[in-house]
């Protein structure tokens, strides 16, 4: 059975509903397998995010898994890119207002270097949600 590989970029939304909804609604029409590349940070927590997200998205049958990358996301996904591996990007920013990711413009500059479709998911943290989580 073929499965459509996300490349998911992601850091302070990387464990958020929006995104968990997103993945799941794709799931839903046809098997998917997911990477986590998550922008290394100093952000406490962020390995906490990581690995609830995997656990969540394993719940739902997903087949996920996770790596770190530079901490610029359009480098780190330019680094790991391999369109064997990969067949789209999936970019998870913050709300526009608040997302330095979507001021410089990251999504457009992800589907310049990359060969393939690239999608946006804008998603809140998930410590503005706390005690929310579905």
């Amino acid at each position: 059975m073929y499965r459509t590989k996300l490349l998911v970029v992601a850091n302070q939304t990387v464990d958020s509903d929006e995104l968990y909804d997103a993945l799941h609604a794709r799931a839903e029409h046809g098997a998917i397998t997911v990477t986590l590349l998550v922008p290394q940070d100093v952000q406490a927590g962020s390995a906490h995010r990581v690995n609830a997200a995997l656990e969540r998205l394993h719940a739902a049958g997903i087949e996920a898994e996770a790596m770190l990358g530079d901490v610029d996301p359009a480098c780190a996904v330019i680094e790991v890119w391999d369109p064997r591996r990969w067949d789209e990007v999936l970019v998870s920013t913050l709300p526009s207002k608040n997302s330095r990711w979507l001021r410089i413009g990251l999504p457009a500059r992800i589907g310049r270097a990359v060969d393939a479709p690239v999608t946006h998911v804008e998603a809140e943290p998930s410590h503005a949600r706390a005690g929310t989580r579905r």
